[in-house]
């Protein structure tokens, strides 16, 4: 089944999940006021799509209680899988406080990953003052520095990994300003890999 098949509306969805079900929205990245124009994992105003709890390849209805809206690039990430708690596990994981903030919490998610310290944490350990001056640098070096990013083919916005790059220009960028070093991460101190230790693989097998 295609989105355009779909015959459930977004009204539809929206009133069944908000209104009739009255579904809990702490935790969610929206509320019913915003749940027509932005999407429910990230919180961004964006297109909406008509997504599948349960895939119609696994035995999933065209109705509203096994619909949510997603984004585009969520839609893709979506989880594709027969339990439907999934997908609201899923959603819920992700929940921000306040709207179009989530891939910029994502991008500090990827830059302590690659450079193993948080950002915020980094700006204090090498002596950058956090005060009005920096935030108006910070406006003024994020304006430049968004001219040195792209977007990759078919995808019109910045992924993770171009988010915390341009973090990481940002801080070298703020480190210069006020005579600091910015240390590059120690690849050869003993770092447990992400992967190492899960299992899932021969837990599957199993």
């Amino acid at each position: 089944m295609t989105k355009q098949s779909i015959k459930t509306t977004k009204e539809d969805i929206v009133n069944y999940w908000f209104f009739e079900q009255m579904i809990d929205e702490s935790g969610l990245s929206v509320d019913a006021a915003e749940a027509y124009e932005s999407c429910w994992r990230c919180g961004c105003e964006k297109r909406l799509e008509r997504c599948h709890i349960i895939p119609e390849s696994l035995g999933g209805k065209d109705e509203p209680s096994n619909l949510v809206l997603l984004c585009h690039r969520c839609h893709i990430e979506n989880p594709n899988i027969s339990d439907p708690e999934i997908m609201w596990d899923w959603i819920r994981a992700y929940g921000v406080p306040f709207y179009d903030t989530f891939w910029h919490h994502i991008a500090m998610k990827e830059y302590e990953f690659i450079y193993h310290k948080n950002y915020y944490d980094e700006l204090a350990d090498i002596g950058i003052p956090i005060n009005g001056e920096t935030e108006l640098l910070i406006k003024k070096y994020s304006k430049e520095l968004i001219k040195e990013t792209g977007y990759h083919f078919g995808h019109p916005y910045l992924n993770a990994a171009t988010l915390a790059g341009f973090y990481r220009m940002l801080l070298k960028k703020l480190a210069k300003k006020y005579g600091k070093t910015v240390l590059p991460p120690d690849y050869n101190s003993p770092r447990r890999p992400w992967w190492m230790g899960i299992g899932i693989k021969q837990d599957i097998q199993d």
